[in-house]
């Protein structure tokens, strides 16, 4: 691998471009230092704290820290994430936008558009009501200070910070690597790594009662780590090859057709989409009570349902009622096939692929084209869900589970290395397929 990024620095545009991007993460990495004016960090740094969970955790990586800090990169790319996200859902709702999206690269640029504007209103959204909530709580510093003035200020810094960010994730992705917004994400979510393996050393291996203890500790999760990031790649990577027959015509005097190929269905069709929203589904209620004073708790109904759906209180065996807190990781399992049954739907369209199959003269061998063929592929793309979604969940759970009977508090989970994995692996296909352009060997084949 040293050889190949050896050899990929000798040649002039791919130098160029890993050195643009090298450079613009370190803007996003100094950006997330800085403060925004009229914010009480230590507030935030106690509040985060007293929240760590996968969940809040799982945001705060995504911020890089910024969260956190309460910095001007406080939202970073969630906006753009979630405009992304509802643009696609309104692609399927809405005929016209349907219509753009299969108006070629014209109607492409068109939806980005239209999701860029719609990044910018969540984000105004997002930064008012988080500097509201927040004022409630005192984390807003008012030093004699209209609120409206304070409100202004951090609204337009949260806003312009996460537009900025849009800005230059597109820049990486035409003059970088490419994947500009998953390279911010990712180096958003390392950032915060080296802090959580030196709180894991300290707490299992430097702090064990002895130096077998500590070996043995070091060693385990060594070993959880190794087989989670060995299971995202195994996931990542299969996929379900349907074969394709496509009929002989005879265009002129010449015979065309007649070739064979096949649909790759990947078995982890949704990505990490439908961990994301099963953990912003569930504590989107522990963030809004926080706002009102209302932390989750084993007294009371309402602070009792929080508790059972903060995931750092699952698998907690050292706790009296473990199990029915325990709960919370059921439905977190629930949501996560649901959501990605759900997710696929509205991405992979059975009847549109038969019906372009059937224009094209081609068949799946065995199956008559037509309603046949859409309801082979609703079969067959079932069945792969499931497995995916299980393959999810258990990828998604490992963590979990060894933070809940350890009682480690890190910001990363299975999501954050299936996101830092995912990423990674497309990275370097991208600096390979460059690589073999300019017949150099690429990372995959080292």
């Amino acid at each position: 691998m040293f050889k190949t990024l050896r050899n990929a620095l000798k040649v002039k545009d791919i130098r160029s471009r890993l050195l643009f991007t090298f450079i613009a993460l370190i803007i996003v990495r100094i950006g997330s230092a800085l403060p925004v004016p009229g914010v009480n960090q230590e507030y935030f740094k106690i509040w985060i704290e007293s929240q760590m969970g996968e969940g809040i955790g799982f945001l705060n990586a995504l911020t890089g820290g910024s969260f956190s800090r309460m910095s001007i990169f406080a939202l970073n790319i969630s906006p753009y994430i979630t405009s992304s996200i509802i643009m696609q859902l309104l692609t399927i709702a809405i005929p016209k936008l349907e219509e753009m999206q299969k108006d070629g690269e014209d109607g492409r640029k068109k939806i980005a558009e239209i999701s860029r504007y719609l990044t910018i209103g969540l984000a105004v959204i997002e930064s008012a009501a988080l500097t509201i909530g927040f004022h409630n709580q005192g984390a807003v510093l008012d030093a004699g200070t209209p609120f409206v003035a304070h409100l202004f200020v951090i609204t337009c810094s949260f806003t312009a910070g996460s537009a900025f960010l849009m800005w230059l994730g597109e820049r990486i992705t035409q003059k970088g690597v490419g994947n500009g917004i998953s390279i911010i994400l990712l180096i958003n979510i390392v950032a915060s790594m080296p802090s959580d393996f030196y709180n894991l050393y300290t707490m299992f291996v430097k702090g064990a009662s002895n130096v077998v203890n500590g070996v043995l500790a070091a060693v385990v999760i060594l070993a959880v780590i190794a087989v989670t990031i060995v299971l995202i790649i195994l996931l990542q990577d299969a996929q379900r090859k349907i074969a394709v027959q496509y009929s002989k015509k005879i265009q002129g005097r010449k015979q065309v057709g007649g070739q064979s190929t096949f649909i790759p269905l990947k078995v982890n069709t949704a990505g990490v989409i439908p961990v994301i929203f099963a953990v912003s589904i569930m504590q989107f209620p522990i963030i809004i009570c926080s706002f009102f004073g209302i932390q989750p708790a084993r007294a009371y109904v309402l602070p009792k349902i929080l508790y059972m759906l903060n995931q750092s209180n699952w698998f907690n065996i050292r706790e009296e009622g473990a199990f029915v807190y325990t709960l919370g990781a059921v439905i977190y399992v629930v949501l996560i096939l649901f959501f990605a049954y759900f997710y696929t739907s509205i991405t992979f369209n059975p009847i549109e692929v038969a019906n372009n199959m059937k224009k094209q003269g081609g068949f799946i061998p065995g199956i008559r084209p037509g309603k046949p063929t859409t309801d082979y592929l609703n079969k067959v793309l079932n069945y792969i869900i499931f497995i995916g979604a299980i393959g999810l969940t258990i990828v998604a759970m490992i963590p979990i589970f060894f933070c809940g009977i350890s009682g480690a508090q890190v910001s990363f989970g299975g999501t954050s290395l299936i996101i830092v994995v995912g990423v990674l692996l497309e990275t370097m296909k991208q600096v390979e397929s460059q690589m073999l352009v300019r017949h150099y060997k690429g990372f995959l084949n080292d």
